[in-house]
């Protein structure tokens, strides 16, 4: 892989938006290669022009001028997430994700800045088949950008709001998967915390990799607990909720929860909250209400036999 940047959140003067291009989200299309055909876009467009300088000073000097645009793929709070195809140096034209965050809007709030250094930190350190792989990382004035394999498969959830549940066998093979993924990555002191079908991708293959470790947990082994309320609503463990101190066992939780859904096509529960938890006592239902269908032995109804991936979980 090639050398990855020391984030460097600190904006330049005069950097936010000057010399950087806002993508319309709208796909985009190299207006060279239409023009050499002797065409001229519809409608609206952009062009847009990528020669920001590489502050990445690895063994390949890397920076937005190596990447071909090809498409939107995705848009946040916080960026934009392109297909990118490589068109200078190695790996020329390999196709991949290009994850662009804008500074200035990270670096508003001392949480989403450390949940960037904590996705960066752990992308870079992080190697497993079964995680998404970080291949460049750099930097410009204001922005930052993260170079990822492409994951042309899409995500579980697409593909299981389609099928609206999933047969056991297709099921265990996606959840065999998150849970090595999950494995390895308790293994390295680091819990996940926000699983969700949003956030398991499918390769070209149909295997699974875990993105987004904007939420993850470094640095937390056998007896530390961490107090942070985060995560999605639909896949927290009670321990979250109650904010009475969790471990890496909230992520068996998520995936139990991830399997529930996978079983029974059941919508997970939506608004929960307020200060007297009703959430907890609909998860409590939720594990009770069981279909007529499928094997239900993974299932264990005490909060004090909690599944593991190992005695040390």
């Amino acid at each position: 892989m090639a050398a990855v940047f020391d984030l460097d959140l600190e904006t330049e003067e005069g950097s936010e938006g000057e010399g950087e291009p806002e993508f319309s989200p709208a796909d985009v299309c190299p207006l060279a290669e239409l023009r050499a055909a002797g065409l001229e876009p519809v409608g609206h467009y952009e062009e847009v022009e990528l020669t920001e300088t590489s502050v990445n000073l690895g063994p390949e000097r890397i920076g937005p001028h190596c990447f071909e645009l090809l498409r939107v793929l995705g848009k946040g709070g916080y960026g934009k997430v392109f297909q990118v195809r490589k068109v200078q140096g190695s790996n020329l034209g390999k196709i991949y994700a290009m994850k662009v965050l804008r500074k200035a809007k990270i670096v508003r709030n001392a949480k989403d800045t450390a949940h960037t250094r904590a996705e960066r930190n752990i992308l870079e350190s992080v190697k497993h088949p079964f995680i998404v792989e970080l291949a460049y990382a750099f930097q410009t004035g204001g922005k930052l950008y993260l170079i990822l394999e492409c994951l042309s498969g899409g995500e579980l959830f697409t593909h299981l709001e389609r099928e609206g549940i999933f047969l056991e066998d297709t099921a265990c093979f996606y959840l065999a998967e998150i849970t090595l993924a999950l494995g390895h990555l308790h293994s390295q002191g680091i819990i996940y915390r926000d699983l969700k079908p949003e956030n398991i991708m499918l390769n070209s293959q149909g295997h699974i990799k875990l993105t987004d470790f904007g939420l993850c947990k470094e640095s937390i082994h056998e007896g530390a607990v961490t107090h942070t309320f985060c995560g999605t609503i639909e896949y927290m463990a009670p321990e979250i909720l109650v904010r009475s101190g969790h471990n890496r066992a909230v992520d068996w939780w998520s995936l139990g929860a991830l399997m529930y859904d996978m079983l029974t096509g059941s919508a997970s529960p939506a608004s929960w909250g307020g200060q007297d938890h009703p959430s907890l006592r609909r998860i409590g239902r939720r594990l009770w209400t069981r279909s007529s269908k499928g094997s239900w032995c993974c299932l264990r109804t005490s909060p004090r036999m909690p599944a593991t991936s190992s005695k040390s979980s």
